[in-house]
């Protein structure tokens, strides 16, 4: 069992945490600390609401008294980058023989100077975002496919993809499928298999997605789970997700929303969702009929009396199966993805 320890500077929360957030709510035993000078003192639970007791600390030197063994990035800042602070806990970890886990757009492993201080010590640096060295060009496999997937898709970055893809998946499980989890970012590789599909040259990226999801189809296999990246109406990330998109040609979707924002990332509105949803449909409908089949809110930032009106409302509005998985559990989404893989 691996002992993390999750660094984010300035970016431990809800949101901006996505790689260590996931670690801290599913492998939560084998993360000893983070690191994020602004919290200092406090407690994962209270900043995340997940995570229990582990301790939040100002850098990693006070982080090994905690006996870590991997040091994680935690945060995905945008373009992928690392900055001057990042690098001087990374050499702190490296100097103490401890591996480091990236899934940053710059590969650590070509800075030569980690590279030297990682192999003087004996530790490993793994870039999680390096992509095959042999690329894979797609080859239209979904036209005689029988397993059928499911992508999860969002109104923008930053609503929950990772964690709606990972809880159907696990609970999908409970019914006795047999779920095949592709992920298709630093976080989704780092639980499970896949690839980073936003480190891939752009006439590879339907090809790879192709290739992850048949290199994982089994003869049991029911299902297969796709993690989403991205927003088809955000101007920033719309080319991976429509790559991502026909490269796994869905027969189901899920749509992932934040309640709490009307604006993406970029600072443009969140468009309508019946337009949204249609987008994605349209954008399908050469190839194959495609179905949502449900929407997971992310109400994290609501309370509860507000959230519960909020999954309401969607439920009433769009007439498909609507909940918060983490905090209301399955409501019949889960459900009517079980009945749709048993037809």
């Amino acid at each position: 069992m691996a002992r993390f320890v999750i660094l984010s500077i300035d970016s431990f929360d809800y949101i901006e945490n996505k790689t260590g957030n996931m670690l801290i709510r599913y492998r939560t035993n084998e993360v000893v600390a983070v690191i994020d000078p602004s919290k200092k003192g406090s407690f994962s639970q209270e900043v995340i609401g997940v995570g229990g007791k582990i301790p939040v600390v100002s850098s990693f030197n006070e982080s090994k008294k905690y006996s870590p063994d991997t040091l994680v990035i935690g945060n995905a800042p945008q373009g992928g980058k690392i900055n001057e602070k990042v690098k001087y806990e990374l050499v702190a970890a490296l100097e103490n023989g401890i591996d480091v886990i990236s899934g940053m757009h710059d590969f650590l492993s070509n800075d030569k100077k980690l590279s030297n201080i990682a192999k003087k010590n004996n530790a490993k640096i793994i870039d999680l975002r390096k992509t095959p060295e042999e690329p894979h060009f797609p080859k239209g496999t979904w036209k005689k496919r029988e397993v059928p997937v499911l992508l999860v898709v969002g109104s923008d970055c930053d609503t929950g993809k990772m964690t709606t893809a990972w809880e159907i998946k696990e609970r999908l499980s409970l019914y006795n499928k047999n779920i095949q989890f592709i992920g298709t970012g630093q976080t989704g590789i780092l639980l499970s298999k896949g690839v980073a599909v936003d480190a891939v040259i752009a006439d590879f990226m339907a090809g790879e997605v192709e290739y992850a999801i048949d290199s994982n189809i089994k003869e049991e296999t029911d299902l297969v789970v796709v993690e989403g990246q991205g927003s088809i109406a955000n101007f920033a990330y719309s080319g991976v997700t429509l790559g991502l998109l026909h490269g796994s040609m869905p027969d189901y979707l899920i749509l992932t929303h934040d309640v709490n924002r009307d604006k993406d990332v970029m600072g443009r509105r969140i468009p309508n969702l019946d337009k949204f949803m249609k987008l994605h449909l349209d954008l399908m409908a050469p190839f194959k009929e495609t179905t949502f089949l449900g929407i997971n809110l992310l109400t994290f930032a609501l309370d509860e009396n507000k959230a519960i009106e909020q999954v309401n409302y969607f439920q009433s509005k769009y007439k498909i199966p609507t909940t918060d998985l983490i905090r209301f559990g399955n409501s019949d989404l889960i459900g009517v993805i079980n009945d749709a893989i048993e037809k």
